[in-house]
């Protein structure tokens, strides 16, 4: 967020903080002069509700004003209004109604926080982050938000002051705030997790996709996941050639198409879509990687030429959270 001196707006009412202010003072912005709120916590995303929206401003506009404030090189940085943002420029418009606003980072990081935590989904990442970025803001002011101005209050109680926007209690805003903390995203965050040829390492073991995998992928989002596997189980020769290749222990977390099918529906089959296949481009990604000229190339051809080629693949894992 550009660092900027301006003039601490008294705002006539909690409206215009929450992005609905009225249409006086309202101007055409082109969209291209509007970046994101930096560092917003929240998703635009298109889906359903975003082609709705796309739909409704085609027919009648864009009704509410966003709001904006201005920085020193004649652009804007949003606060409220991101969806609708999106939304205009999807259904091909060039300008939108704005409200344009002197704010400091602090009232302008308060407003962008309230003005969003009115959707009616929220991952619990985003309201995590969104309480972090406001109880920072309120700590630095030391000012609590109410329904008509800013008054002065102590910096200890900003828990309180945020949770009383969302009806929750400081402990709950800290539990929140604790997920930051733990890791950058929450659970239910990702739409799609891709892991290309180094799971096998790991997820060979029991529990590791329902445990450590799936409980961050949003509900109906997708893991896919590449990794090399086996047509089938080597025996004889093959398999003492095929555990000299794979260096003895690895060997073990190369596995069927089968096998994995298997492990991810005792794991999740109940609340999920498994499909598991070989891989199509097994000729092409190993020709490749033979002409690629990396020593580990040159060894895998020698192993290959040898018999290892008819026994091993390529594996596609595809699940979908949600039946």
């Amino acid at each position: 967020m550009a660092q900027r001196v301006g003039q601490k707006v008294k705002l006539s009412s909690i409206d215009e903080l929450l992005g609905v202010p009225s249409t006086e003072g309202t101007v055409d912005l082109d969209v291209m002069t509007i970046y994101p709120f930096e560092n917003h916590p929240f998703r635009v995303v298109d889906d359903e509700k975003m082609d709705e929206l796309v739909e409704s401003i085609k027919e009648s506009g864009v009704l509410t004003p966003v709001l904006v404030r201005p920085d020193d090189e004649g652009t804007y940085e949003m606060i409220s209004g991101h969806r609708r943002l999106h939304a205009a420029k999807k259904a091909g418009l060039r300008k939108i109604p704005a409200i344009i606003k002197e704010m400091t980072n602090d009232d302008a990081t308060i407003a962008m926080v309230n003005a969003n935590m009115q959707r009616e989904e929220i991952l619990p990442s985003e309201r995590a982050f969104a309480f972090k970025m406001k109880m920072d803001a309120i700590k630095h002011q030391g000012k609590e938000l109410t329904g008509t101005l800013f008054l002065e209050e102590t910096k200890s109680n900003s828990g309180d002051i945020v949770g009383k926007a969302s009806g929750l209690n400081r402990t709950q805003v800290f539990r929140y705030i604790r997920l930051t903390e733990l890791m950058p995203f929450a659970e239910d965050y990702f739409d799609s997790i891709v892991s290309v040829d180094s799971y096998h390492y790991f997820g060979c073991k029991e529990g590791v996709f329902a445990e450590k995998i799936l409980p961050f992928v949003k509900e109906n989002g997708y893991v896919m996941i590449a990794i090399p596997g086996l047509k089938e189980q080597p025996q004889g020769e093959i398999k003492q050639l095929f555990e000299t290749w794979a260096e003895g222990d690895d060997s073990e977390l190369f596995k069927t198409a089968t096998w994995w099918e298997n492990l991810l529906n005792k794991e999740c089959g109940d609340c999920c879509r498994i499909d598991v296949k070989e891989a199509e481009c097994y000729d092409i990604a190993w020709q490749e990687w033979f002409e690629s000229g990396h020593e580990y190339g040159v060894r895998d051809k020698e192993f290959l030429d040898k018999g290892l080629y008819d026994i091993l693949n390529f594996l596609l894992i595809y699940v979908r959270k949600g039946k």
